[in-house]
């Protein structure tokens, strides 16, 4: 029974990384201008560059199509593994679609920073802590204008909930999400510790 459990978790792990490397900012450049996310602005393929470079429109595109792929992921485990390990299912899920999508396989392990992905899974893993998480990550950002500040927080404020409410597996996860936000935007960070950060809405 308790390699049953264990595949399962590496299929919903994988379900995810395979869902979350789909990259749709990708996708929406290309659509719109030819070119790779990677040769525009920042080069980051994700909802923030796209839409400093391609308007609000393409930025939002890219959001939805990050949530769907995240939600797709979690659905799928969800249906298929639930049954038997329950609300870890969408833990693993999760956590896959953060890695694919920050390292992905079919983009050469070059990904995004999994904002989107983060604050989607967190709002379906753990519901009114998850809105809360991103609704804090958004007043920080809007507080002070840094993007790296408000992304990091997000998923720092869920580890504790996420230990409290399913345990240490469950808080073991969410540190793990929250560690990848942090390495993710560990350039900004320093930046804004050393004054060079551009701040988003000034």
């Amino acid at each position: 029974m308790r390699e049953y459990g264990f595949c399962l978790r590496a299929i919903c792990l994988l379900t995810g990384y395979l869902l979350g490397g789909v990259l749709t900012a990708e996708a929406v450049a290309r659509s719109l201008t030819g070119q790779s996310a990677r040769a525009l602005g920042t080069g980051n393929p994700g909802m923030a560059n796209i839409m400093a470079q391609l308007g609000k429109p393409a930025g939002f595109a890219v959001l939805a199509g990050d949530a769907a792929k995240t939600v797709l992921a979690v659905w799928f485990c969800v249906r298929y593994a639930a049954p038997e390990l329950g609300r870890t299912a969408v833990l693993y899920a999760g956590l896959g679609a953060i890695l694919g999508h920050n390292w992905p396989l079919w983009h050469g392990f070059r990904g995004g920073k999994g904002v989107a992905v983060t604050c989607t899974w967190l709002i379906l893993y753990l519901p009114v802590t998850g809105i809360l998480c991103c609704i804090a990550g958004g007043a920080a950002t809007i507080l002070w204008g840094y993007l790296p500040v408000g992304a990091v927080l997000i998923p720092l404020l869920a580890v504790p909930v996420a230990a409290i409410q399913y345990g240490t597996e469950a808080g073991l996860g969410t540190a793990v999400a929250a560690a990848v936000m942090v390495g993710r935007h560990a350039k900004g960070l320093r930046g804004v510790w050393q004054g060079r950060e551009p701040r988003f809405f000034r």
